[in-house]
């Protein structure tokens, strides 16, 4: 184990079997680190039969790719996985097996905001406070490697507000108006978002509670409050499954690990 990571674990409390019951917590123990993962959505933009994060992916639900990296990572003491009130999917594609050291609950709302709300509710029920930490992470993003969510943390724990992974942008950037070039964008000093992205649960909460619906992840909301999240370089590998042409090169990528 190198140095970095026996850092963090001594920062955070080492992860153990969880159960489903609400548990009291010791004063004075170092905030741990959950990840949370909205599965609520049905990617509609993939063309997909089912909703994308359960197509299948090298003979397994692509989501299944996603749980494996955050089962991986040790520094995460459990992941919530959030579902919609009506999925049938989640539970007959990922045997019990596949989701182990997880949790699912059926708090999936309108939009990704209110579904992360009700998964933050969902962890305080676990037994989470105030100051752990939450790491939002796309379903859909299932290249995740458990070292890049290390890096994060590292990168994260000792900072008052948290960051996110994210890219800086390499491609020139137009404005479009009406399927024409309206103007050219700089890009000094723009970055693409990923996930996870990671905050105290009590200030993600605040945040998410505030901004609204509108907000598109959870960086955005905390900005909202006038914080200035850290930016942590990812990785281009860890893109998000979004269009028809994303699931081939997914596929691609994993055949390689």
């Amino acid at each position: 184990m190198n140095s970095r990571i026996r850092r963090m674990i001594s920062l955070i409390e080492p992860a153990t079997a969880p159960d489903d019951e609400a548990h009291a917590l010791p004063l004075g123990r170092p905030p741990r680190c959950f990840a949370l993962v909205p599965c609520a959505g049905v990617g509609a933009r993939a063309g997909t039969a089912l909703p994308k994060q359960y197509t299948a992916m090298r003979g397994r639900p692509l989501v299944a790719h996603t749980l494996q990296a955050l089962r991986d990572c040790k520094a995460i003491h459990a992941t919530l996985v959030v579902i919609g009130a009506q999925d049938r999917d989640f539970e007959q594609l990922l045997p019990a097996t596949e989701h182990d050291r997880n949790w699912l609950v059926r708090a999936g709302g309108a939009t990704r905001a209110l579904t992360v709300l009700g998964g933050l509710a969902a962890l305080r029920q676990r037994g989470a406070r105030d100051q752990d930490w939450v790491l939002v992470h796309d379903a859909a993003r299932c290249l995740l490697r458990p070292e890049w969510v290390e890096r994060l943390i590292a990168a994260c724990v000792g900072d008052a507000v948290g960051g996110l992974l994210a890219l800086p942008v390499s491609d020139t950037l137009k404005r479009e108006h009406d399927g024409h070039v309206l103007l050219t964008l700089s890009r000094q000093g723009l970055w693409a978002a990923q996930t996870p992205q990671m905050f105290r649960l009590a200030l993600l909460e605040q945040a998410l509670a505030r901004a609204g619906g509108d907000v598109t992840d959870e960086a955005s909301a905390i900005e909202a409050l006038g914080h200035r999240p850290l930016l942590v370089s990812g990785e281009w590998e860890n893109l998000k499954i979004t269009w028809p042409a994303d699931f081939a090169l997914a596929e691609r990528l994993l055949g390689t690990r």
